[in-house]
């Protein structure tokens, strides 16, 4: 007896039709199946803030300079930036455009540069720079000293009209902001070191006159070298 009697052919023929169109795997000689690449889904990296605090005396350095600093943070790190009046902070935040994984540390140390105190020019070269630092100490991290012995030691680094940071700064190549107790050093790390030496042996009361020479037999060492 045939057992396609009775069915519909029309039926039959539709599945064979199903059946020969399925897509066949794409296999190896061995046997083992190749798969396509998975397809870029353009997924969106995880958005990260950073609030970086300005301290009351720089928020008018910073309204003025703002002009300057926000296209450096957006150009140049692709970065969101907003400066909250309220809280006394720069907060900045990643966008889609963000593809330097440091972009937000970066502008962090740029923003914090400033806020410390330095010049727009030269926070900027903490991002065009890798191995520049900022380095903060205090006096009493190297001697303990109260009124008028802290007050000279701290015109001692400053020297009359910043005569001696000035110094300094131009025999290591460094740049040197004084506030008030802290000292904050941008620099390289051998640079940073000249720097910080001087400025310890003047706390320690060494007289300029000595740092000076020191500081000229450091600064023709280093022009030998390069």
């Amino acid at each position: 007896m045939n057992n396609l009697d009775g069915l519909d052919t029309n039926a039959i023929q539709l599945v064979s039709v199903r059946h020969n169109t399925e897509p066949q795997m794409d296999v190896d000689e061995e046997g083992k199946p190749h798969f396509a690449p998975a397809r870029d889904t353009g997924s969106v990296a995880r958005i990260e803030t950073r609030k970086v605090p300005i301290p009351p005396h720089r928020m008018s350095p910073l309204k003025a300079t703002w002009p300057k600093i926000y296209p450096v943070i957006v150009e140049h790190l692709a970065l969101a930036v907003r400066m909250n009046v309220k809280s006394k902070a720069v907060e900045l935040r990643t966008t889609r455009k963000t593809t330097d994984t440091g972009a937000l540390q970066k502008g962090a140390d740029f923003v914090t540069a400033f806020a410390l105190g330095f010049d727009i020019d030269d926070a900027v070269a903490l991002l065009r720079l890798d191995d520049l630092y900022i380095e903060t100490f205090e006096i009493k991290d190297v001697k303990t000293l109260e009124g008028d012995h802290k007050a000279r030691a701290i015109g001692r680094i400053a020297g009359k009209d910043g005569k001696t940071r000035y110094a300094i700064e131009n025999a290591s190549k460094t740049r040197i902001v004084l506030a008030d107790s802290k000292i904050h050093i941008l620099g390289g790390f051998k640079q940073i070191h000249i720097a910080r030496t001087a400025i310890v042996s003047l706390i320690l009361g060494k007289q300029p006159g000595k740092v000076y020479n020191g500081l000229r037999t450091v600064a023709s060492r280093m022009k030998e070298r390069f």
